[in-house]
């Protein structure tokens, strides 16, 4: 029976785009929050939680929205493309969940503490909190449903295999039972 040679194959090419797109993500998130900044005046660190949160709201709506939307889809990709790259279906949904959102929250850590050395970054506590909120939230809306469609489509696939397989071999000949005399 040949096993995964389809399946293998897809599998292998999930991850490597995977991979490529997580490279891209990342070269795309350090530009963005590592390069140094021409800024005349920066304000002090954050290390309050919530503080820069109600800031923005008391902001307003609309600048409230996209300060905080910026945080939150700053590293949401991680939450789709660090599975993809593991690229295993049989992982339990709340490891994966675990897993996902603790190398996100580890991710954006590196982020804010390397930006303490670049020149016109603050460090804020807020956008680890909306960084890592943002990769849970991707991971929940994309990562159960994908990995449910690849479960079917991969069932769907060895189900048809199994089945040319028994057309190729034919049905198998059965043998009248002869009585046998005392």
């Amino acid at each position: 029976m040949r096993q995964g040679s389809n399946g293998g194959s897809a599998a292998f090419r999930i991850r490597a785009a995977g991979g490529v797109l997580l490279v891209a993500h990342l070269a795309l998130v350090a530009w963005l929050t590592l390069r140094p900044l021409d800024v005349p005046w920066v304000s002090a660190a954050n290390l309050r939680p919530f503080a820069s949160i109600r800031a923005d709201l008391a902001l307003g709506p609309e600048a409230a929205a996209r300060n905080i939307g910026k945080g939150l889809l700053l590293l949401a990709p991680l939450g789709v493309l660090l599975p993809m790259t593991r690229g295993s279906l049989a992982v339990s949904p709340l490891l994966s969940l675990l897993r996902t959102v603790a190398a996100g929250a580890l991710l954006s850590l590196a982020i804010e503490l390397l930006q303490t050395g670049v020149p016109g970054q603050v460090v804020d506590v807020d956008s680890l909190l909306l960084n890592t909120v943002g990769v849970a939230l991707a991971h929940v809306a994309v990562v159960p449903a994908a990995r449910a469609l690849l479960r079917r489509r991969t069932e769907t696939r060895h189900q048809a295999t199994l089945h040319r397989e028994e057309a190729a071999q034919g049905r198998t000949p059965t043998i009248p039972r002869v009585g046998i005399a005392p």
